[in-house]
């Protein structure tokens, strides 16, 4: 009788970051489902929730934890630092932290920030030019 082969995951292949991961339309996603989607274990994510301040899900009255979407859209991010990108754990806090910082705008000036030179002497030039150019009575 032949063996069966078993069917596993490599780590690799558990790994790989989901770029075109569907979120369902949901409000809360319990640490399975987001296990599920995100394909770790939930130990991984209860680590993470640790380690990344950005990662707070809500818990139930039971103590569940209860994923938001942007939880499970962090969770990805991770996920995507930690494992394609190479990134360490505190290099990928450093990274997230970053990102969630508004980009410093400069100031819109519509001219230029140089001092303006002082406009008394073009007035005296110009009544002299207006002065010559009366015609005398």
């Amino acid at each position: 009788m032949p063996a069966k082969a078993k069917t596993t995951k490599t780590k690799n292949a558990r790994r790989s970051a989901e770029p075109g991961t569907n979120i369902p339309d949901k409000l809360y996603f319990r640490i399975g489902e987001v296990s599920k989607l995100c394909a770790l274990p939930p130990y991984v994510l209860r680590f993470w929730e640790s380690e990344f301040p950005q990662l707070r899900p809500n818990k139930s009255e039971t103590g569940q934890r209860m994923y938001r979407r942007k939880n499970v859209e962090c969770v990805l991010r991770i996920k995507q630092l930690l494992y394609a990108e190479g990134f360490t754990i505190a290099g990928a806090r450093q990274h997230l932290r970053e990102e969630g910082k508004p980009e410093a705008q400069q100031p819109v000036i519509p001219f230029p920030s140089t001092p303006r030179p002082s406009l008394a002497p073009l007035r005296h030039e110009l009544k002299a030019i207006l002065g010559i150019l009366k015609p005398k009575r």
